[in-house]
């Protein structure tokens, strides 16, 4: 293949000269470079990162671009089959994306509802530059010592008081599995508590902790070490409020204690049994299982009840970290109840696209890790992934992000609540920042899901509207809105109106 390199008058190289001339070869040196060998010294190692050399050319190399046809054809044939993907029976090609945009194959722009992984916007030119640099400096194996890990460590902690410990991976998967060996190995004790409908990974030790897994067709099914805790849903969980006191604090808190106990009832019958429970997981609010939002109270109330039977207390933030809800940076701190965990779990927006997760927990907690085996992942914290995480977290910072999740909340609670006045197919909205969900209901009564609605609701916005939302929850009637926190008050008044526009058409 031909490299031509963008400078005025230079020679094209093909692949085997341009192999020759970075190993060293003097005789195409002499005959190839000569043109622009006052432009660079040997092109300044000629790659800069991303096909750029450092002085800001880039390799001219034409990407074959196929049909939507080819490439879902190619897929089918060479993918394995359970591979999910968004709008089954239309599947969305991305063919490039920015900020808090999606662009087909045909070039059409969406709005971008959902992607709460591309956390800062999808190819935010300050995370792109920080992974580039960094991917053209070093990419040693984690064994090597880099100052890029101790910094990530470093500003992680300044957000999560009462832990200073942290261990990196690559998936919120890879995390929550480290993390129940934590608590196993710290505790002695073998079994985990969960909430229903739960979410924590794909790997087979997290697949069994996932009611959300193992109760809709998993081949692997629920281990007798699982116990399974009803989930802290006052809408339509165990313990239900009325609609009238859905924002009671009292009556709130008082479910929140209901759902407490059913743990530390659940914690004393597997002791019953001769089971001993190492740590109660759960999201810090569960997005797979319908954006439920736990009530005030409810996690530093099972803390409590784990804590004093020898357990520990892990939080996934996996979904909901990194400044999402608004005015904190980690959802398990909204409640300013003194709640801390024992262990911390985090991933997808943490790089912001980029590969990287982590568990912060204590010391004391992560000295008992695996005897007298240490603990190793080939690139869990490498240079580039730490490099991801610290550039999301400037922009976090920079950009004043909490208060934009903050303010955004404010104005999603009024706009949704309006719609939610105006259409019975909406039972209940809830949410907080960035992380909302609409609950689409046949009959406000009985809460009875509407899932046909919720499904067509979703594919009439992408196909006539350009605005990409997803449904999902036990039911899948829940409208999950979760997307890249530069969402802009332009981006809500185009989603309100465009849900407006489609539930008139819908729900008639």
């Amino acid at each position: 293949m031909a490299i031509k390199l963008l400078l005025h008058d230079t020679p094209t190289l093909s692949g085997d000269e341009l192999s020759r001339t970075l190993t060293g070869d003097s005789s195409l040196r002499g005959q190839k470079l000569t043109r622009f060998a006052g432009y660079v010294t040997i092109m300044d190692r000629l790659l800069h990162a991303f096909g750029y050399f450092t002085f800001g050319t880039k390799l001219d190399v034409a990407e074959e671009v196929r049909s939507k046809e080819e490439v879902l054809t190619k897929r089918k044939n060479m993918i394995g089959s359970k591979c999910q993907i968004f709008y089954q029976d239309d599947p969305f090609m991305v063919s490039k994306a920015s900020m808090q945009y999606l662009y087909d194959e045909a070039g059409k722009q969406y709005l971008d509802c959902v992607s709460n992984v591309q956390h800062v916007g999808h190819c935010h030119p300050q995370v792109v530059e920080a992974i580039s640099k960094q991917l053209s400096t070093s990419t040693c194996n984690v064994r090597f010592v880099s100052q890029k890990l101790t910094d990530c460590a470093e500003e992680l902690l300044k957000t999560l008081p009462g832990l200073d410990t942290v261990l990196f991976c690559n998936s919120g998967s890879e995390a929550n599995d480290l993390a129940l060996r934590l608590a196993r190995d710290y505790t002695g004790h073998t079994d985990a508590i969960v909430i229903d409908h739960a979410y924590h990974g794909h790997v087979t030790t997290t697949m069994q902790m996932s009611p959300y897994k193992f109760d809709h067709g998993s081949s692997l099914p629920q281990p007798e070490w699982v116990h399974v805790a009803p989930c802290p849903d006052v809408y339509r969980g165990e313990y239900r409020l009325s609609d009238e006191d859905l924002n009671n604090p009292e009556k709130l808190k008082e479910a929140g204690v209901h759902y407490s106990d059913a743990v530390k009832n659940l914690i004393e019958k597997a002791e019953s049994n001769g089971r001993t429970v190492a740590a109660y997981f759960a999201e810090a609010l569960q997005s797979c299982g319908g954006q439920v939002i736990p009530p005030a109270g409810y996690f530093a109330d099972v803390a409590k009840h784990v804590r004093s039977h020898g357990g520990v207390v892990v939080i996934d933030e996996v979904q909901t970290g990194f400044g999402r809800v608004g005015k904190k940076f980690w959802a398990h701190q909204l409640y300013d109840d003194g709640f801390c965990p024992d262990i911390v779990t985090m991933g997808k927006p943490m790089g912001n696209g980029f590969p990287v997760s982590a568990v912060v927990t204590t010391k004391k907690i992560a000295d008992a890790l695996g005897g007298k085996v240490g603990y190793f992942n080939t690139y869990g914290g490498n240079p580039v992934a730490c490099a991801a995480v610290l550039s999301v977290m400037k922009v976090v910072r920079d950009e004043k992000l909490l208060d934009h999740s903050q303010e955004m909340g404010e104005a999603f609670e009024k706009e949704l609540n309006q719609l939610k006045k105006k259409y019975k197919c909406i039972g209940d909205v809830r949410g907080v920042g960035l992380f909302w969900g609409i609950d689409i209901v046949k009959d406000r009564a009985t809460r009875e899901p509407d899932q046909k609605l919720a499904l067509a609701l979703i594919l009439k916005l992408r196909r006539e509207r350009g605005i990409l939302l997803n449904a999902d929850g036990p039911h899948t009637n829940i409208l999950k809105i979760k997307p890249p926190l530069c969402f802009n008050k332009q981006n809500l008044a185009d989603t309100i109106n465009a849900l407006d526009r489609t539930l008139a058409e819908l729900s008639q």
